[in-house]
């Protein structure tokens, strides 16, 4: 299994449609919901990280576009 903080973010978002899928379907393992849960909690941050980040920069860099406009 890939280090969250190593994978792209669409690499993320598709290991946690993945888990969201199966953890919704009838084949999965109840002993395995934990892991489940716990793996898509961390992609979930993850994103939840880089989403944030990637806001805060564009915001940054459309706040200096705004400054150099005027």
């Amino acid at each position: 299994m890939q280090a969250v903080k190593d994978m792209t973010y669409t690499q993320a978002v598709t290991e946690l449609e993945q888990i969201l899928a199966h953890m919704q379907s009838d084949k999965c393992d109840i002993d395995k919901l934990s892991a489940y849960t716990r793996r898509a909690t961390e992609l979930l941050t993850e994103c939840r990280r880089r989403l944030t980040a990637t806001d805060s920069e564009l915001r940054q860099i459309l706040s200096q576009l705004g400054q150099i406009d005027q």
